[in-house]
């Protein structure tokens, strides 16, 4: 499956949902054509298909909707929009609600056994998969360094996601020495075909070294042993060149709106 046009109609199918089973701590509730994920450092909003199916009036109070359920417990809400989202207006119509868009990326597929190989790693430098507790915090700062940022919120996750479904990501890391160098983890969309590849990050003295293209290709091959068939990713404008060059292929944006209290 090559074809642009069957790939965005698979991940429409398939990878709208979140994964099957939520964070520890985190739970899914409808709401029309939304699914809303509460008790993650901010609450998520995924529409279900691409059209709403609602215009207008209606669709204001859907958004007002998810808005206000999150101010009430004082928290941030992303939605995310993918750039064929329908209505056209809808990114005017959150804005108008008081939600403010991130940075785009670019939503980006390609074929795990197409990408599967034996990683190649700089000397000094060890990859390794972990559950361990103690390397999500040492991941998260890790990634605080590298954005310049609090990260925290990076462990929680990973560990709310192994205490409730250990076999549903694959964490892995890259040592040098005690340090943890870069970092990368995938999560398993159980009953699809579809992985999906998040938190690629790596200190700036060990950027441009090949660990972008090592975890990429472990994590492929963990894919392919389990079954997975394609692999996703939101790309940032940094790594959609690269992931071309392994033969990704960019089926549409996706931008984060996102209302702060």
């Amino acid at each position: 499956m090559a074809d642009v046009s069957d790939l965005l109609a698979a991940y429409d199918t398939e990878m709208r949902a979140p994964q099957r089973v939520p964070p520890a701590g985190v739970t899914y509730e409808r709401d029309g054509p939304l699914i809303r994920i509460v008790g993650s450092h901010r609450g998520l909003i995924r529409p279900q298909q691409p059209d709403l199916g609602l215009t207008g009036a209606d669709l204001d109070s859907l958004i007002h909707r998810q808005r206000d359920h999150f101010a009430a417990r004082g928290q941030a809400v992303e939605w995310k929009v993918r750039g064929h989202d329908q209505p056209d207006d809808l990114p005017d119509r959150l804005r108008a609600a008081g939600f403010r868009p991130e940075h785009p990326s670019t939503v980006m597929i390609g074929h795990a056994a197409d990408l599967a190989g034996q990683p190649e790693l700089p000397d000094g430098a060890v990859l390794r998969e972990t559950r361990d507790a103690a390397d999500m915090h040492r991941i998260a700062a890790m990634q605080s360094r590298v954005w310049n940022q609090d990260a925290a919120w990076i462990a929680d996750d990973l560990n709310a996601r192994m205490a409730a479904a250990p076999d549903d990501t694959t964490v892995m890391v890259v040592e040098a020495g005690n340090e943890v160098v870069s970092a990368a983890w995938l999560a398993y969309h159980t009953g699809t075909r579809f992985g999906a590849l998040l938190g690629g990050a790596t200190l700036p003295d060990w950027q441009g070294r090949g660990l972008y293209r090592a975890l990429l290709t472990a994590r492929a091959r963990q894919a392919v042993t389990r079954g997975v068939e394609l692999l996703q990713v939101d790309a940032s404008p940094d790594s959609e060149p690269i992931l071309r060059r392994f033969g990704f292929h960019a089926v549409t944006t996706t931008t984060p709106y996102v209302w702060t209290p």
